[in-house]
């Protein structure tokens, strides 16, 4: 077998929706070990990193294993919420086996950030790819949201995508970036001439309630008898040696997968009752915490950071000191150098020091944005306060706070108030009897060549149902409301 070698300070090693088996994950510590690592790290996309501090990074990867140099542009880790399933509040029809199958239609490594997300669960982000697909009510059908590299803000395709079809649709979404498509209807355009596809309306607008950030360290029941173990480094720095150990405990255990996650986490599901005993020597053994705070969980930090690591500290050890609570809340740290789509409910953003000054050692500043209802999912970020002294951070975060629980009492009820005075507008559509397609005037048929904005009547006698090709007779008329938002 061809055997590849890379030489770095880190590398990435690719984890197709941040979940692996046993076996898998002991083949990548056994690849640490032999580069000279008695430790990895965990990556914000559900990916492992091996990090060498001191030298040349020298892998020897014979292929087994995808691994991406931190200079590498394009070669991206699929996000899932894999993990949340079965323990965390879910989509009835979106089973952990449905990920899997979902997970295995992509054979080949995608150039952009996919996500495939649960709604219902908070743990995995919604809205940090350039294709975000999100679960829909309809079994086996997902929102699509885009946001292109080049693109400033995410929007939504304009139908839904079936599960067997979803890596081909991004597969030609790829393709058609040469074309630099400017809009979404422009792309679903060029999408639907590129791929035969089984898409469906969108009947109703995605709703994404909102739930408290979830405690996800420690041994945890769920169901009759099975537990899920969730592990939580604060530096980001698992050793080897006893990831092997817990590897040969999964296999021992009948559990045939780990599962990563984008707050640089391990979670384990479906641990037997009758090992779990097992499992709390391990952690004895190893001296492993497993209670740590909710001060400490809920952060976000840039990879191998230690100025971020050591404000977090900073502001973790004030939080604790004045008894502060922050359940439910987020945090991320960033800064000047760096852009990504944030998906916490307070960011602290470092800011770039003043120009022809960047030799000159000067305090830090920083400024402090929070999300629209302290929910990431909104997208929109408000700013707090800006140029504030590292001092000054401990008291405006824990003003957000209060901010924080003084309107989630509130929040429903301004919901309710909102949805009332947002205005309503009714269309009808031909949902097919036979197997509930739906034929939308707006949208028309492309598989039929028939344009959008076709009435009904002015089907042609012959038209049929695109999926079960009933006939025309069969397709029954409904009102369907839809809000404006």
């Amino acid at each position: 077998m061809k055997s590849s070698k890379m030489k770095q300070t880190y590398s990435r090693v690719v984890v197709k929706g941040g979940v692996l088996s046993p076996a898998e994950l002991k083949q990548i510590l056994e690849l640490a070990e032999s580069a000279g690592l008695d430790t990895i790290s965990l990556g914000s996309r559900q990916d492992i990193l091996f990090i060498k501090d001191d030298g040349n990074l020298e892998i020897d990867s014979q292929d087994k294993f995808q691994l991406v140099s931190p200079e590498e542009l394009g070669a991206e880790n699929i996000v899932s919420s894999y993990v949340s399933s079965d323990i965390f509040p879910n989509t009835p029809w979106l089973t952990g086996d449905r990920y899997l199958y979902i997970l295995e239609q992509f054979r080949v490594q995608p150039n952009l950030k996919i996500n495939i997300t649960d709604p219902k669960q908070r743990l995995v982000p919604l809205f940090t790819g350039h294709l975000n697909f999100i679960a829909s009510a309809h079994e086996d059908y997902w929102y699509l949201y885009v946001r292109l590299p080049e693109w400033e803000e995410t929007m939504m395709y304009p139908a839904l995508i079936y599960s067997w079809e979803m890596a081909k649709v991004a597969s030609a979404i790829e393709d058609i970036l040469q074309e630099e498509p400017e809009t979404v209807d422009f792309l679903f355009e060029l999408v639907n001439d590129a791929v035969d596809s089984n898409n469906r309306t969108v009947d109703t607008p995605l709703e994404v309630p909102f739930y408290p950030f979830p405690y996800y360290e420690g041994i945890n029941r769920v169901g009759d008898d099975r537990y899920w173990l969730g592990l939580y480094w604060r530096n980001n720095k698992y050793y080897t040696e006893f990831l092997k150990v817990l590897c040969d405990l999964c296999a021992d255990s009948k559990i045939g997968k780990i599962s990563i996650t984008p707050w640089k986490s391990i979670i384990i599901k479906g641990i037997p009752e009758n090992t779990k005993i097992e499992w709390e020597r391990l952690l004895g053994r190893y001296g492993i915490n497993v209670r740590h705070s909710m001060l400490e969980l809920n952060w976000h930090l840039p990879v191998n950071n230690k100025s971020a690591l050591k404000l977090k500290e900073y502001l973790v050890d004030n939080f604790d000191k004045r008894d502060i609570s922050t359940y439910g809340l987020t945090f991320g740290i960033t800064d000047y150098t760096r852009k990504a789509y944030y998906f916490t409910s307070i960011i602290i953003e470092k800011n770039q020091p003043p120009a022809g000054l960047e030799g000159v050692k000067i305090r830090n500043t920083y400024n402090l944005l929070y999300a629209k209802n302290f929910d990431p999912n909104t997208q929109q970020y408000i700013v707090y306060v800006q140029e504030v002294d590292k001092a000054e951070l401990p008291g405006l975060l824990i003003e957000l706070s209060k901010m924080y629980f003084e309107q989630l009492g509130k929040k429903q009820e301004q919901s309710k108030k909102q949805i009332v005075t947002k205005e309503t507008i009714h269309s009808e559509i031909f949902q097919c009897s036979d197997c509930l397609t739906m034929y939308d005037p707006t949208y028309g048929d492309q598989e039929q060549n028939i344009p959008a904005n076709t009435s009904f009547e002015e089907l042609p006698a012959e038209y049929h149902c695109s999926l079960c090709e009933a006939p025309k007779s069969k397709l029954l008329k409904k009102t369907i409301s839809k809000i404006l938002k």
